[in-house]
């Protein structure tokens, strides 16, 4: 099962008056942009895993479509993996804040390097081109997260392509830090997931008026190729 949700016509008509269009770019240039797939691990799309989203099951099907699509165009694909320390540690501002004590090692060991939980999700087409980098935070691209601005950086990409779970943490967060290193930001509508229509649609609205475009895979596929 995946989102079915529309942006409200109020903000759409916000966006137009804003800036007179609704989606920001004509085209996208194929040989400077990426897919970053985020989070799409056991333990978070497994059935019953520690920290499920069960519509990131849904969105599957699509991801795995959009690249094979993308690597016929030479679009990179990254996929984008949480990994932390076994005992949390390393970000103890969240698993000792925001997860309860008596479920703080399950939550700590399903993410942890060599985990089964944090593998991906076994019905995912990888490629051997396909590009890995681990993150420590929700955003992959704040500072000391990740090695992801580097491998952008030196291969060109200006323009990313966002899927993945869950819309409104780690893709959002990643998205909005993007957009404010300059980066070209679309997030993908069908293939993310949240825990909620709700929350879904919330950082679709948000990110298109301050962050980037909202577009589906077929929309973003139809800019790549003008």
């Amino acid at each position: 099962m995946t989102h079915r949700v529309a942006i409200r016509d109020a903000i759409v008509q916000r966006v137009l008056a804003r800036r007179g269009r609704l989606h920001l770019y004509d085209a996208l240039d194929p040989r400077r942009t990426a897919l970053l797939v985020i989070d799409m691990q056991n333990a978070f799309v497994a059935p019953g895993a520690p920290v499920e989203v069960p519509a990131a099951r849904g969105i599957v099907p699509a991801i795995n479509r959009l690249a094979a699509d993308l690597r016929r165009r030479g679009v990179p694909v990254v996929w984008v993996l949480h990994e932390n320390l076994k005992d949390g540690k390393n970000w103890s501002g969240f698993f000792d804040v925001f997860v309860a004590p008596e479920k703080r090692a399950q939550a700590a060991d399903a993410l942890a390097a060599g985990s089964e939980m944090q593998r991906p999700w076994p019905e995912l087409k990888i490629a051997g081109e396909d590009l890995s980098v681990t993150k420590s935070r929700y955003s992959a691209l704040i500072s000391g997260a990740s090695q992801l601005e580097e491998l952008l950086r030196a291969r060109g990409i200006d323009t990313l392509l966002i899927a993945g779970t869950k819309t409104n943490v780690c893709c959002e967060c990643t998205a909005r830090d993007a957009m404010m290193l300059d980066f070209k930001v679309v997030m993908l509508s069908d293939c993310t997931a949240a825990l909620s229509d709700e929350e879904h649609l919330a950082t679709l609205e948000n990110v298109i008026q301050q962050f980037g475009d909202v577009l589906t895979a077929d929309e973003a596929l139809a800019l790549l190729g003008r």
